[in-house]
Formats: structure tokens, C-alpha cells, sequence
């Protein structure tokens, strides 16, 4: 059965990058913003995930459950498969899967397990490398393997840019760009990025409740911001690049091999595309759930709700990224009316359905017959 019939997968990230480039504190960052989700931490080594004023040590196979609707596991990379289908259980109702990788993992075994995995229940989230701007040239001395890490990113942290020149910034911000052309980069003093690039606010009140009242967790937050470490004085202004995003919206069906030229040939800096696509006269009775990030991309066609205006709604996520460009770009693959008057070409969909997960649903509505 069609995962999206059944409810939405569980994006599963996996967080890169050599000891001391910030990870861990930028997913402390994203643990403490949050927006209501339940977040779901697997450490592939033995470490430490410090939140707030608690740190949760990990031995490997411990599962440790936090009063703030996060979850902890320490694990070993060949067990990874089993941790991913416990934490994607519908009882768990998890909205977000972290793997942070030890600093001298290397991430493409990760990833590459995420996507060889049969969990119907979880989806590639991308492949986070966090990098130290200020000790770039040194990592990449020390540590050659850096080059290929980046060069398979899907987004790249360029964290402590706070402690480089804005001339040495550019020149790293240049080099990256060289090694990993196809990622979005964004820049960052002590890891604080914009959450909204890895998730979105949960549709459900916070835990769940319909009526929440401010919590300590909340508090302390506030607190964190006014008086702590990362948060306090001279750090409490510091700019951090966040993202951009372009919402399309088409009464009027798409051309699959139009849509899927834009989707091949993603511009440098878009990170995630997510949405619902028409493709009408060539597939009247499906809607496709499309989600892409980084080089990765899958669709998922459903039957169209009862009572569902049939368009197309898309939103596009990046760092960099030229909106008005992308929005040319996705109008030229509406169909016109002169073709929505003409016969589908029965092959138009090809292109598409090499995207759709391998199961019996998919490979019927790829069965011309």
C-alpha cells in the first residue's frame, strides 16, 4: 500500500561533520525550536546530547525518553535498520528522525543504508555536513575525505563564521561551492540555523495537547536566550542565514516531461521540494505527493480526495535560490489549452513513474495494460 494512503513517512536526516565542527550544538539548536515536533535522535557512536540543562549520555542500544517529547538512542551503525523501524512505529508519533553521525563516520554508509532500506514508514531526509569555517583548510589537511563528504551533501552548515573575516568567508563559501555544486549552503555562527530547512511546524497542537499552557520548557528557553552561552550578549544578535521559498499554485494540469526536466535539473541552493502535483488528462484518476531534497526525489500518487479541487501546489525550499526564476520555470510546465484539447501521449508518464516506490500499487498504475 501506498505510504501516503496511510500517513505521512517520517523524514530521516542524517547530521555530518568532523569533531569539533558544531553538530551537536546545532542539533541542540534545532531540538530547542522544535515547533512542536517530536524529534527523534539516533548517535552513531558513544557521545552526548546535551539539552538544555540535561545530558542525555548514550551507551550503545540505551533508548532514553525525554519529558520534552524528544527521543535519544545511541546505536551502531548495523543496527541502524531495526532503531529506524522501532522510532517510525505509529505509536511513537515521531515527525523527524536525526541521525547524528560520529565526527569520523563516514556519512554515504548512512545514507546510503536510509535509501537501500524496505521501511515504508520513513523517507531520505538529506544529508546535513556541518562544517568549521574557521578551521576548514586545516579539516581538509588533516581529514582528505572532507572533498567527498561535501561533494554528496545535500545541505552544507558553514558553522563559526562568526570567528573568520568576511573575506575568508567568501573564499570557503567559494571552495564549497566547488566541491558540492548541487548544495544549498547556508551560514551560521554557533549553529543556528532556520529549522524550517529540515522540518515544518507540526500540524497538531504541541504534545498533542488542544489547549497548552507555557511550560518550563518554554521558560527555560526564554531563559536560554536572555542569559546563556550561545544565546547571550554580544552573541544575542548575531545574523544566521536562514532560506527562501517559492509557493506555486496551478489550476492547470502539468506536463510530466516538462515537470520532470525543471525537477532533473534543480538550480544550485534548492533543498526541498514538497507538494501535490495534476498531471490530469495523463493520470485523471491519481494526485502525486512529490518530495525531493537534495538530489533525491520520489513521488507517491494517491486517489484524488473526494471533493478535492484538482491543481497543483508545490513549495520550494532553498538557500540562494532565484524565486522569480524557479516561478518562470514551473508556469512553463503547466499545459495549455491547446494541449489539454489534444489526446495524452500514453509514454508522458514515464519519466515520472521512475520515481514512484517499487510496490504492487505503483506498478500497476505503470502497467500501460
Amino acid at each position: 500500500m501506498n505510504p501516503s494512503t496511510t500517513g505521512r513517512q517520517i523524514p530521516v536526516v542524517v547530521l555530518a561533520g568532523f569533531l569539533g565542527s558544531g553538530k551537536t550544538t546545532l542539533l541542540n539548536h534545532l531540538l530547542r525550536r522544535r515547533a512542536g515536533n517530536r524529534i527523534a535522535v539516533v548517535v552513531n557512536d558513544f557521545g552526548a546530547v546535551e539539552i538544555d540543562a540535561m545530558t542525555v549520555a548514550g551507551q550503545v542500544g540505551s533508548t532514553v525518553s525525554l519529558g520534552n517529547g524528544c527521543l535519544c538512542c545511541a546505536v551502531d551503525a548495523s543496527e541502524l535498520d531495526g532503531y529506524l523501524e522501532r522510532l517510525s512505529r505509529p505509536a511513537g508519533r515521531i515527525d523527524l528522525i536525526v541521525i547524528e553521525a560520529s565526527g569520523l563516520a563516514e556519512p554515504q554508509e548512512l545514507v546510503r543504508m536510509i535509501l537501500t532500506g524496505d521501511n515504508p514508514r520513513t523517507v531520505y531526509g538529506g544529508l546535513v555536513q556541518v562544517v568549521d569555517a574557521a578551521e576548514f583548510d586545516a579539516t581538509r589537511d588533516r581529514h582528505p575525505e572532507t572533498d567527498r563528504h561535501l561533494a554528496i551533501a545535500d545541505l552544507v552548515v558553514l558553522n563559526k563564521t562568526d570567528r573568520v573575516t568576511p573575506a575568508e568567508h567568501e573564499r570557503v563559501l567559494g571552495v564549497i561551492g566547488t566541491l558540492g555544486p548541487g548544495a544549498a549552503v547556508v551560514s551560521a555562527s554557533y549553529g543556528r540555523i532556520d529549522p524550517g530547512l529540515l522540518f515544518d511546524p507540526a500540524a497538531r497542537p504541541a504534545e498533542d495537547e488542544k489547549i497548552r499552557q507555557l511550560s518550563f520548557e518554554d521558560l527555560r528557553a526564554d531563559e536560554d536566550e536572555d542569559h546563556t552561552g550561545e544565546y547571550a550578549g554580544e552573541h544575542a544578535h548575531h545574523p544566521h542565514t536562514g532560506y527562501e521559498s517559492v509557493s506555486y499554485d496551478e489550476p492547470a494540469a502539468m506536463d510530466p516531461r516538462r515537470l520532470m526536466a525543471f525537477l532533473d535539473s534543480r538550480p544550485e541552493g534548492l533543498y526541498r521540494v514538497k507538494g501535490f502535483v495534476d498531471f490530469g488528462a495523463a493520470d485523471p484518476a491519481n494526485r502525486y505527493a512529490v518530495h525531493a531534497v537534495g538530489r533525491f526525489l520520489r513521488f507517491y500518487p494517491e486517489p484524488w480526495p473526494r471533493g478535492t479541487e484538482r491543481r497543483t501546489q508545490l513549495v520550494l525550499i532553498g538557500s540562494g535560490i532565484d524565486r522569480d526564476a524557479l516561478a518562470k520555470e514551473l508556469t512553463v510546465c503547466a499545459v495549455t489549452e491547446t494541449e489539454a484539447a489534444t489526446a495524452p501521449d500514453e509514454s508522458a508518464m514515464w519519466g515520472v513513474l521512475r520515481y514512484v516506490r517499487s510496490e504492487p500499487a505503483a506498478e500497476e498504475a505503470a502497467d500501460p495494460a
